[in-house]
């Protein structure tokens, strides 16, 4: 039987700035318009999911920034086939409101509806919001009472949950997401989680469908997948694994090894700086000291989630061998980021995705090819 096909994601710019804190030129635009006509440029072109990004104020080179829940409604009512995750914070949602927030969603637009649980890193948000500020361990405790709640909510029609964060007493909401003959066989939206540290780790081991890792090199991202996979087995748990990436496919290496220099060249050194500076916390606040980040250098985070480690650059031959090789050590989804999203993502379609998929019809006419018996002489 062929192993499913790679999937891809892409990061929605609905902030602005674009996915590199570069003053580099960016095509790229964070209005509704631009991300309406993106939308139906990517489910068009080969990707499956696109993901809003979550931020309540500036930061890090983003004057301005559309709200990820309305704005993913926005494209599921632009699009036919697209998946849209909404990206969210536990202490500044109620689980409730939200389950009752996506499963209008999901019906509306006819089940396509998921959510990004982002525990939380930048203490600002919280605290200029008058939120308490969680220890780092804490904040992944409350995400995982947030993500059975709305589990809990999705599937039952008397929930009941009693945890240290949220209490819910015989409560049902109507409608409920689309059921799973509707949506090829899932029990509710799915629910994807990110993160590096020990905590996270354990988290999507424990409830997550999705873990999202930051970019890596590939002995990083197996490093990752074996480690949760360990602590999904022994929770009797499946877990699924998206890695993040920056794309820059070109008609030459050299072409796009120049792009890439400039980006870094010409990267906003304050705004990156900051950003540095906001996440070491991050990075340094748990023991084992795996949080995100944490081995993060200058010109990694020029893009901020270090799509440029996972060394999606190069020619599309190129990139799509390398994409090959993650999804051998794991990932079912790449989330991709661009610098100019139009121009880059329909190359990607055209140029690099039907190299990554005559890969996978390789790889699957091999695996199906018997070995040859040896025969006595």
């Amino acid at each position: 039987m062929a192993e499913e096909p790679l999937r891809f994601a892409y990061w929605v710019p609905n902030v602005s700035g674009g996915l590199v804190t570069s003053d580099i030129e960016q095509r790229t635009d964070w209005g509704y318009e631009y991300n309406r006509e993106l939308a139906v440029l990517a489910e068009n072109n080969g990707f499956e999911y696109a993901l809003t990004q979550v931020r309540y104020t500036a930061s890090y080179g983003a004057a301005y920034q559309h709200e990820s829940v309305g704005f993913s409604l926005a494209l599921l009512l632009a699009t036919q086939r697209l998946k849209v995750i909404a990206a969210i914070h536990p202490g500044l949602w109620h689980p409730g409101v939200l389950a009752k927030f996506i499963a209008s969603a999901d019906v509306i637009s006819g089940g396509r509806a998921a959510v990004n649980v982002v525990s939380g890193w930048f203490k600002d948000e919280f605290t200029g919001l008058g939120e308490p500020w969680l220890e780092h361990d804490e904040r992944y405790r409350r995400s995982e009472e947030f993500i059975r709640v709305l589990k809990e909510l999705w599937t039952d029609d008397h929930a009941e949950f009693g945890g240290d964060f949220y209490r819910i007493h015989d409560f049902d909401i109507k409608p409920k997401p689309l059921p799973a003959g509707d949506t090829a066989g899932r029990p509710h939206p799915e629910v994807f989680q990110g993160g590096n540290s020990t905590a996270a780790r354990k988290l999507a081991g424990r409830v997550s469908d999705w873990y999202f890792s930051n970019g890596k090199d590939f002995d990083g991202f197996s490093e990752q997948v074996g480690e949760v996979r360990d602590y999904a087995a022994a929770n009797d748990h499946a877990v699924r694994f998206g890695l993040n990436g920056f794309v820059i496919a070109r008609d030459t290496e050299a072409e796009a090894r120049e792009v890439l220099k400039e980006i870094v060249a010409k990267a906003n050194v304050d705004a990156v700086e900051g950003f540095r500076s906001a996440v070491k916390q991050a990075g340094s606040s748990t023991s084992d000291k795996k949080g995100m980040w944490a081995d993060s250098g200058f010109a990694d985070l020029v893009q901020y989630n270090d799509g440029f480690r996972t060394g999606l650059i190069g020619t599309p031959e190129q990139i799509a061998h390398r994409a090959i090789e993650y999804k051998r050590r794991g990932a079912n989804l790449l989330l991709l980021g661009f610098l100019h999203y139009h121009e880059d993502v329909r190359f990607f379609g055209e140029k690099v995705l039907p190299v990554i998929r005559e890969l996978e019809q390789d790889e699957d006419r091999s695996a199906g090819t018997p070995e040859p018996i040896s025969t006595p002489a």
